[in-house]
């Protein structure tokens, strides 16, 4: 009988230990932080924008809508 011997491979973990490794890894990192970060201004940039302009919408309409009311000869509530 023939005896078989097979070599068994230790399976190693990957681990970032070289340290440029890890600094790429934080320098990708805080890009993709600062990108995600400018992308959420940009937004909030644009919603107060919009919302800024609705308001000078809406303040436009009410004092059409009291000229109106002033032409016609409605009494305006308080």
């Amino acid at each position: 009988m023939e005896t078989v011997q097979t070599k068994t491979e230790e399976k190693s973990e990957v681990r970032p230990t070289d340290s440029n490794s890890l600094q790429e890894l934080t320098s990708l990192i805080q890009n993709v932080l600062q990108q995600t970060q400018d992308r959420f201004q940009h937004m909030s940039d644009q919603i107060l924008g919009r919302i800024d302009d609705m308001n000078k919408r809406i303040d436009d309409l009410e004092k059409n809508i009291t000229d109106m009311m002033s032409q016609a000869g409605v009494e305006q509530e308080p």
